[in-house]
């Protein structure tokens, strides 16, 4: 990567490699720059020359009431479709170029991850990070029902390989959303064969790469079907987001010559979870016969739930969207929480109150959803848990920072209360496509100049990994 200083605040970089000390030096110069803080000059200064290796001002400087656990993991999510590019045998990648697409945009080159992952994951190890949480394309790995690509099973290896090289921990998802175009022509989750199909492909995928993998996990966030009921439409009369969805989806099938078609977006939200629970059985126990070590959860979505002060349908929320989950969870390794926000629960989720700071999302800004989502999870299930999402759509990296720092106060308190949390994995590493909403919001802790694909470390990104490389607040 070769690096230069952006014009105010952050640090460029095109597929040139170079060095770790020369990447922090200007991401973190940068940052103190940017701020104008002497808290945050103090906070963010780090030792790039003289006796001491890179790290080894942490335990001796930070205050101990600040540490987080030893081996606690820090890092940076991405997924396949939304960074990798041409993903053209996904079920999505159909749904992207159809007349009157649900998708703002096509996902096109993304961030071509697919090619770049070499300098991607070697700028997050760069920043300060300890771990990487991606996922697997099952549609680049089973083109077609029967057919397993050696060539694309490599390519992953590889990308795993590349984590190793840089003391990384691996995240591996097995599912994110998208799914084989096939597959989905066959009723996608609602299929009953969807538990037998995606169990062979769990199966497969773990013999070739399971050796390299310190976590799996079957799905990310299964119960979005669930909780996207729960929120209502301004203007939909009284619609929530997934029977507005709905809508697409005879359309979708015309489109595509396939009456069975069902994605993970559009479907009867009952069947596929009851598709996604039998999956998530028979996937583990695919992968626990491939390696019996190998610890195994998933990644559920889960908002900061708080009663309306009438009418509050609270409990029915968490029994609807949650239950059957934390069930489920308590017979894994680790659950995954997700969250980036809370939400007012009556009959629906309120809509967000005038006046209240949102995001680029529309989301409240409200960092501490994070102590109290771990705290619930926990209570719920009894299994470690790790934050594998968290972060905040925005252009302002001075609020991104404040996110974080929040955010990361409650976690510790959270732990220091006793709460078994082993990590927390930001989202994301890069600005990406976010479904249906396109390139437009900006989750990134690093820039991605869709034109050039030039990487740009921002202010945020310098911070978070200075609070990664110290294992401290």
């Amino acid at each position: 990567m070769v690096m230069t200083k952006a014009k105010g605040s952050a640090t460029n970089t095109d597929v040139t490699p170079m060095s770790r000390r020369a990447l922090l030096q200007s991401a973190s110069a940068a940052v103190v720059g940017m701020m104008g803080n002497a808290s945050f000059a103090k906070a963010e200064r780090v030792t790039v020359g003289g006796d001491r290796p890179l790290g080894a001002t942490a335990a001796r400087g930070a205050d101990k009431g600040k540490m987080f656990p030893d081996k606690f993991l820090w890092g940076c999510a991405t997924a396949g479709h939304q960074v990798e590019g041409n993903n053209t045998n996904s079920d999505l990648w159909a749904m992207e170029h159809m007349p009157e697409s649900i998708f703002k945009e096509p996902s096109g080159d993304a961030c071509d991850h697919y090619h770049l992952y070499p300098q991607d994951t070697a700028m997050l190890a760069d920043l300060g990070f300890n771990t990487y949480r991606f996922s697997l394309e099952w549609a680049r790995i089973e083109p077609e029902e029967g057919f397993f690509s050696n060539a694309e099973l490599d390519h992953y290896r590889r990308v795993l390989m590349t984590c190793r090289e840089h003391d990384l921990t691996t995240l591996l998802t097995y599912s994110h959303f998208s799914m084989p175009r096939w597959f989905a022509c066959k009723g996608g989750w609602q299929n009953p064969a969807a538990a037998d199909l995606f169990a062979r492909f769990c199966e497969k995928a773990t013999r070739r790469l399971g050796d390299l993998v310190d976590y799996a996990s079957t799905f990310n966030e299964p119960d979005i079907p669930q909780l996207l009921n729960w929120i209502n439409v301004p203007g939909a009369e009284g619609r929530s987001i997934v029977e507005m969805m709905q809508g697409a989806l005879p359309k979708v099938r015309k489109y595509l010559n396939a009456p069975e078609f069902a994605s993970f977006f559009l479907g009867d939200a009952k069947k596929t979870r009851d598709g996604l629970l039998a999956a998530h059985r028979r996937g583990k126990e695919a992968m626990k016969s491939m390696r019996s070590s190998m610890r195994v959860g998933f990644n559920l979505a889960m908002s900061d739930d708080q009663a309306a002060p009438s009418d509050s349908h609270l409990a029915e929320k968490r029994a609807d969207v949650y239950g059957p989950w934390l069930e489920v969870a308590k017979q894994c390794d680790y659950l995954g929480v997700q969250t980036y926000s809370r939400s007012i629960v009556a009959k629906k989720d309120l809509p967000v109150a005038p006046g209240v700071e949102t995001t680029q999302v529309g989301w409240e800004y409200y960092p501490e959803c994070v102590e109290h989502v771990v705290r619930y999870a926990s209570k719920e299930t009894g299994v470690p848990i790790l934050v594998t999402e968290n972060g905040i759509a925005t252009a302002d990296d001075g609020k991104r920072v404040e996110y974080y720092q929040r955010a990361l106060a409650g976690l510790k308190h959270a732990i220091d209360d006793g709460v078994d949390v082993r990590g927390y994995v930001t989202w994301s590493l890069l600005d990406n496509f976010e479904w249906m909403s396109g390139f437009e919001p900006k989750f990134g802790i690093v820039a991605v100049d869709l034109a050039t694909q030039r990487r740009t470390v921002k202010p945020g990104g310098a911070v978070l990994g200075n609070i990664a490389r110290r294992n401290s607040l």
